[in-house]
């Protein structure tokens, strides 16, 4: 639910603390920055303290930081602490799922259904909730994210299970040394550039969009909606029909559509929101399936491809909620758009230069546990 709830006070914090679309984008700035160099070493802290101690670490540094952002009286601090805020988001994901199937009272495949659909849930009705919070205050979803974490730390703490360190510890460069496998770097690029017109969508088109907080929080929640669902339950069906790559390919195209849609029409607010609507389809299949690449990309561990793979998207990524905002500010509402549009497009074609060495993606495929392991440390 953090995810979303954030996302219909971007404008009413820069209005009420008199801050530029560039620099409240800022937020996701810092936010994916840490994160994405810390998933270097979420691996080796969690393999030597355990993961019930990583998670409980993690949630408490999301309450403390949220809280601080929260009781902020400038963007520059809010910035701050949600960079302090990645971190423990980072601490928290990179275990999440692993401790929910090692917990679980079923089996394997009852977890994973029971955690993709607690994810779609939150993903879905994040944004409802910050939308009715920040028509009380632009601070609510910031103290909403305190609230909800809080409990989390509390049912960690009581419910879960102790958990002892590894035997074999992680080491902080086992991902980089993933990185010099090409299917690997491939995907992991093509996710770089995906995140470029990914967090246009979400970062930018509050601005443009120019409503208030609930109606904002209306919009992004038939977004998550539509997320959800297409990630549960249609990504596994085009896999299983006609492969990993072809569906993905296929997907980022239409979302640079999509994009490119919203760019002609940034002016109209409908569109724009229609826009943000239909790309929660494309978005859901295309996070499945490319984290779904990921696992089987390289002969390494799962969890040090994921964090190759989230070191790469991360960090680049960071780049393009700032630059979008700068774009918007300095030439045009549409340039940023149509920026995402050509960053999407170029996704397609590097994830096209993994063909060969991708061949195994290409074939129709069953949906299987990795696609919900490696999105928690991608996409959560």
């Amino acid at each position: 639910m953090g995810i979303g709830l954030v996302d219909p006070i971007l404008k009413p914090i820069a209005e009420q603390l008199h801050a530029s679309p560039s620099q409240v984008s800022l937020l996701f700035t810092s936010y994916m920055a840490v994160i994405g160099v810390a998933m270097l070493i979420t691996g080796a802290v969690s393999s030597r303290i355990g993961a019930k101690r990583t998670l409980l670490i993690g949630l408490a540094v999301i309450v403390v930081f949220s809280a601080l952002a929260g009781l902020s009286s400038s963007i520059g601090m809010i910035v701050a602490f949600r960079a302090g805020w990645g971190l423990g988001n980072a601490l928290f994901i990179a275990t999440a799922l692993a401790t929910i199937v090692n917990s679980a009272a079923g089996s394997v495949a009852e977890a994973i259904i029971l955690y993709e659909a607690a994810l779609g849930v939150g993903i879905a009705a994040g944004p409802l909730v910050g939308g009715e919070l920040g028509t009380i205050s632009w601070r609510g979803p910031f103290f909403g994210v305190a609230v909800l974490m809080t409990i989390a730390l509390a049912a960690t703490a009581f419910l879960l299970p102790a958990s002892p360190p590894e035997a074999r510890r992680t080491s902080v460069l086992e991902p980089l040394k993933a990185l010099r496998h090409r299917s690997l770097a491939t995907v992991a690029v093509t996710a770089l550039l995906y995140n470029f017109g990914f967090f246009t969508l979400l970062a930018f088109t509050p601005f443009p969009l120019a409503m208030s907080a609930r109606e904002i929080g209306l919009i992004f929640f038939g977004w998550g909606i539509c997320l959800a669902f297409t990630s549960v339950f249609v990504a596994p069906r085009l896999q299983r029909r006609f492969g990993t790559l072809p569906v993905a390919m296929t997907v980022l195209l239409l979302f640079g559509a999509d994009l490119a849609v919203m760019g002609v029409y940034a002016h109209h607010k409908p569109v724009l929101a229609a826009g943000v609507i239909v790309a929660g389809l494309f978005l859901g299949i295309n996070n499945t399936l490319i984290t779904e690449a990921v696992m089987a990309a390289a002969p390494v561990e799962r969890g040090t491809a994921s964090a190759a793979y989230s070191f790469v998207r991360f960090s680049g990524g960071a780049v393009a909620p700032w630059l979008a905002g700068k774009l918007g500010e300095e030439v045009n509402i549409q340039l940023p758009f149509y920026v995402g549009a050509f960053a999407v497009l170029l996704a397609v074609g590097v994830l096209a230069t993994g063909w060969k060495p991708l061949s195994h993606l290409r074939v129709p495929t069953t949906h299987s546990k990795s696609e919900a392991e490696a999105l928690t440390a991608a996409d959560a």
